[in-house]
């Protein structure tokens, strides 16, 4: 292995983790396709955002502490999430301010964190993947990619590149899809008006796929989706680009959970 190959620590998520894993597969094929050395540290947990979101923040501490000592060993940090990424490069150097030690540890941890996407276009500077995805896809922005990571174009050129597929933009792209972790557990009835506004903008779409960058905003359209009987595919943009849309999609009878 060179000198010049990127070592990159993936940040799996638990929604990966738990719900689907077949997306941390896809981020490290094509991490490795374009020439990085990839490890998934096993003593990583939880990016600590919930704990964060509900004003726990000496459980998020330490959390962050555990992220941090597991991770901060790597050139660069990868997760293929927004949310988490944002959370690990924005928020986690605002925990420390008693801590100065564990302070600069967090903001050198945190200058090395990516999105997986934009990690792809805008560090490693790839801009084609080899990949092929017969139909329409239409693209969420999550909230946490788009506003503190700024994930909006990578995506989209990345997808541009896969033989076969037609991208069709929706009107609500960047608007929330009513998840907000424990927001829709707080505010049932709002997330569920936000969610329908979402599916809805989709399907009118005609689209046979919606991709998004987290598996939240994901998690929470399927479902959606679901009830309301739409036939319309959902997917971690991950999979189709690494060529990996074979399997079940995310919310279908067979989309085991491991």
């Amino acid at each position: 292995m060179s000198k010049e190959t990127p070592q990159v620590g993936l940040f799996v998520t638990c929604l990966v983790d738990l719900f689907r894993p077949t997306v941390g597969f896809a981020a490290v094929k094509l991490l490795e396709d374009a020439g990085c050395n990839v490890e998934v540290p096993p003593t990583q947990t939880c990016c600590g955002q919930p704990a964060f979101n509900a004003g726990d923040r000496p459980s998020t501490v330490d959390i962050a502490k555990s992220v941090v000592t597991a991770f901060e060993s790597f050139e660069y940090v990868v997760a293929p999430s927004g949310s988490c990424a944002g959370m690990l490069k924005k928020h986690y150097p605002t925990l420390f301010e008693d801590e100065p030690v564990w302070a600069a540890r967090a903001e050198k941890l945190a200058a090395k964190c990516f999105e997986l996407v934009s990690f792809l276009s805008d560090v490693l500077k790839v801009e084609t993947v080899s990949a092929s995805h017969d139909g329409s896809v239409t693209y969420h922005d999550s909230c946490a990619g788009l506003r503190e990571l700024d994930v909006h174009d990578q995506p989209r050129q990345l997808l541009a590149s896969v033989t076969g597929l037609d991208v069709i933009e929706h009107d609500t792209a960047n608007v929330c899809c009513g998840f907000g972790g424990t927001f829709c557990v707080k505010y049932p009835e709002i997330s569920t008006r936000m969610v329908s506004d979402k599916t809805a903008a989709i399907v009118a779409t005609g689209a046979t796929t919606v991709l998004a960058g987290d598996m939240g905003c994901l998690l929470n359209i399927a479902g959606r989706m679901s009830r309301e009987g739409h036939d319309v595919s959902v997917r971690h943009v991950a999979e189709v680009l690494a060529d990996m849309s074979d399997r079940p999609a995310i919310g279908a009878p067979a989309d085991r959970r491991s």
